[in-house]
């Protein structure tokens, strides 16, 4: 080969690696696809939340949390597009839902909490809340056909350690159901998750604890489509950003034996 068919070579070479970096450098930033997506965060919200405040909640949880920004893009955006949908606002002080970094995906996670305000939108719930029990306080608990709950909370000193988990709901139509758990129940549950050492178990054990009762309770409780939709993609990583992908389960599970959506959904 000449010299000049050489500097030829060299030259078209020179320029593939220049346009493809070009390409490279117009990939539209993270905060750039959030931007784009307000249109369609905007159709999928409640009418008393905006777009442009999802938007900047967005950025502020990245800014915060570096290692979101290093998660890819299609996981972080279908994890807000479920926020928008289930109407939370993740990381908020409400509590009712989050997104989480887990081996470079993002993942919604649904707070006890946001169990809660979903289990309100069913015209049947009453009232519903959770408490825990510990071990100086009075409580007895029985199962079987004279069902029996009762706790008082110590009230003279310290209450001591966790001795048991349980949420009460009652129906308009005058029903009432409870739930308990153990903490060997709990801890049976949470070596299962691919979660189980998650920040949220480490800092919040008391508060995942209670969201463990409560997904247990509800899968005997009357739902509604919104909190049913969310017990399904609890935990999970979206990357279809159709609005109807929010009634399937996503395609990939951290817990594959999850199938909720058509449980009680009315």
């Amino acid at each position: 080969m000449t010299n000049d068919a050489r500097n030829a070579v060299a030259r078209r070479a020179e320029n593939v690696g220049q346009l493809e970096q070009n390409e490279a450098d117009q990939q539209p930033t993270l905060a750039q696809q959030i931007e784009r997506m307000k249109p369609e965060m905007e159709r999928a919200l409640p009418k008393h939340m905006s777009a442009d405040r999802m938007a900047r909640i967005a950025l502020t949880l990245i800014r915060k949390n570096p290692d979101l920004a290093s998660c890819t893009t299609q996981s972080f955006l279908g994890a807000l597009m479920t926020c928008s949908q289930l109407g939370f606002e993740p990381g908020s002080p409400t509590q009712e839902a989050y997104i989480i970094p887990r081996k470079g995906q993002a993942e919604f996670q649904l707070g006890y909490q946001g169990m809660v305000t979903l289990f309100y939108q069913h015209p049947m719930a009453s009232s519903v809340k959770v408490e825990t029990v510990r071990e100086n306080d009075y409580f007895e608990h029985e199962e079987g056909l004279e069902e029996k709950l009762v706790h008082r909370p110590c009230r003279t000193g310290p209450r001591g350690q966790a001795i048991a988990y349980y949420s009460v709901a009652r129906l308009i139509n005058g029903g009432r159901t409870f739930k308990v758990m153990y903490p060997a129940e709990i801890e049976e549950r949470r070596q299962k998750l691919p979660s189980k050492n998650s920040p949220a178990w480490r800092d919040n054990y008391d508060e995942m604890a209670k969201k463990t009762v409560l997904r247990n309770h509800f899968k005997a409780l009357p739902k509604s489509t919104q909190l049913a939709q969310a017990m399904a993609h609890d935990g999970t990583v979206r990357t279809d950003l159709a609005a109807d992908a929010i009634d399937v389960p996503p395609e990939y599970l951290s817990e594959p034996q999850r199938r909720e959506l058509n449980a009680g959904g009315n």
